[in-house]
C-alpha cells in the first residue's frame, strides 16, 4: 500500500532579535538544536528576508536620509515620508504605479512590489530596512554554512511579504532561493488523460514561501524561521530571479 504524500512545517523558536553582523547561519544552527532537529536529505528552511536583511547591515536611519526634490514631490503625491522615499527612489528602477497611500516599483533586483520592500514594521523608530543587496547570494551563503555536506539536498529560501495585482492581502513570496528549483517546467508532461501540458510552470519556491508563511506571520509571532518537510523535489535546480517574467513576456506593466 503506498504512502500518501505528506508535508511537514515546523517554526523555529528561540531565536533572538538580530542585529546588524549577526552570525545568523549559526544562530539558525543552535535553534535547530534546540529543537532537536537536524537537516535530512530534502528539507527546506524558509528565512524571513527581515532577519537576512539585519544580519547583513541593511538597516538605515532615517535621521541620516536627505530627500532630493523629486522625492519630495513624490512623497507629497502619495502621502508619504520624503525620506522613505528618497530610500524608495534609491532602490528601484522606475515607479510603475502611485496613488495616495500607494507607491509600486519595479526594484533594482527586477521585483514588482510597493515601496521597493523597504519595511519599518518590527524594525526600531526612525530606522528603515532594506532588501538584501542579492537576495540569491545571501541564500547560498547560508545554505553553505549550514549545509557543509554539499550531496545533501537542503533548499533555502528567502520570503517577503507581497501585495498581489487584482487580489487583496499579502502574501509570501521568494525573493531569494539555493539548493533547489525555485521555478519548475512541466511543460511536455503528460496530465491524466495522457495530453501534453503546454503551457506549466510551477513556481514551486514561492509555493514553499507562502506555505510557511502560514507559520511565520506578519506581527509579534517571532517566528522567522521555519523548516519544511516532504516538499516534492524536483531538478535542475534554479534561484529565485528565474521567477522573474522576462520584459518580452510582461503584458500588464
Amino acid at each position: 500500500m503506498s504512502v500518501p504524500p505528506r508535508l511537514e512545517l515546523l517554526a523555529l523558536d528561540g531565536l533572538p532579535l538580530v542585529q546588524p553582523g549577526d552570525d545568523l547561519a549559526g544562530l539558525i544552527a543552535a535553534a535547530l538544536d534546540r529543537a532537536g532537529l537536524v537537516l535530512r536529505d530534502g528539507d527546506v528552511l524558509v528565512v524571513a528576508q527581515k532577519i537576512v536583511s539585519k544580519a547583513e547591515g541593511r538597516r538605515v536611519a532615517l535621521a541620516d536620509v536627505t530627500p532630493t526634490a523629486r522625492a519630495g514631490a513624490l512623497a507629497q503625491e502619495v502621502g508619504k515620508d520624503a525620506r522613505l522615499v528618497e530610500l524608495i527612489l534609491r532602490e528601484s528602477r522606475r515607479v510603475v504605479r502611485q496613488s495616495p497611500g500607494v507607491l509600486i516599483v519595479e526594484h533594482r533586483l527586477g521585483l514588482v512590489m510597493a515601496n521597493a520592500g523597504i519595511d519599518q514594521s518590527n524594525v526600531e523608530d526612525g530606522f528603515a530596512l532594506l532588501l538584501p543587496e542579492d537576495p540569491d547570494a545571501s541564500a547560498e551563503r547560508l545554505r553553505a554554512r549550514l549545509v557543509p555536506d554539499a550531496a545533501m539536498r537542503i533548499g533555502i529560501v528567502i520570503n517577503d511579504s507581497f501585495g498581489r495585482p487584482w487580489r487583496r492581502g499579502t502574501v509570501g513570496t521568494a525573493i531569494g532561493a539555493a539548493g533547489l528549483p525555485a521555478l519548475v517546467d512541466r511543460r511536455g508532461e503528460a496530465d491524466l488523460f495522457g495530453r501534453p501540458l503546454q503551457v506549466t510552470m510551477i513556481a514551486l519556491a514561492d509555493e514553499i514561501a507562502a506555505g510557511a508563511s502560514l507559520l511565520m506571520g506578519p506581527a509579534a509571532e517571532g517566528l522567522p524561521v521555519v523548516l519544511l518537510r516532504g516538499v516534492p523535489w524536483y531538478a535542475p535546480f534554479s534561484p529565485a530571479r528565474a521567477l522573474l517574467r522576462p520584459e518580452n513576456e510582461d503584458l500588464f506593466r
